[in-house]
């Protein structure tokens, strides 16, 4: 199986923000949020694995800006990391300004998608060669956060993890 770039997971979803999607102040509801990025998640899961993916987590969200009525919002998600058969999707949300369609970054989220065969078995996923800077970094982030959630899971003991060892050891 040939590994692959971030950058051929990419999936792009842009739209606006409507009445019916809005909390009383205006906002777009978080949940809404939620599942347009788990639409997005799973459009670049499918990219990578070519396989049927499913969400198995949403590790992270951070809902940093409010996403007003009206906004004009691109949610860029991309496959940060892969495992054996599990794909964690990095993703950022941004808003475009109206007047001079600069965009700013809003929100952002972390999921882990897994791919399975037609019975729903778990099945092998590509790895990932990360490029840019900020590809690297994430994809080194994201083997700490798997170890963390595993500990935290009790299915991995703490002297186990490594990486994430690292992190108070240096």
């Amino acid at each position: 199986m040939q590994a692959k770039t971030p950058s051929e997971s990419v999936a792009i979803l842009t739209d606006l923000v409507l009445p019916g999607e809005t909390n009383p102040l205006n906002n777009l509801f978080g949940g809404e949020l939620l599942a347009r990025m788990d639409r997005a998640a799973s459009i670049a899961a499918r990219r990578h694995s070519r396989r049927i993916t499913v969400t198995a987590s949403v590790n992270h969200v951070a809902f940093n800006r409010a996403i007003p009525l009206g906004s004009v919002v691109t949610i860029e998600a991309k496959v940060s990391r892969t495992f054996k058969t599990s794909m964690e999707i990095y993703i950022d949300v941004w808003i475009e300004d109206r007047e001079s369609g600069i965009k700013n970054k809003a929100n952002e989220a972390i999921y882990t998608f897994v791919a399975v065969d037609e019975t729903g078995r778990p099945i092998e996923v590509p790895a990932i060669l990360p490029e840019t800077e900020l590809e690297k970094q994430r994809y080194d982030a994201a083997l700490r956060r798997k170890q963390l959630s595993l500990v935290l899971a009790g299915k991995m003991k703490p002297n186990e993890a490594t990486e994430l060892k690292a992190l108070f050891t240096e």
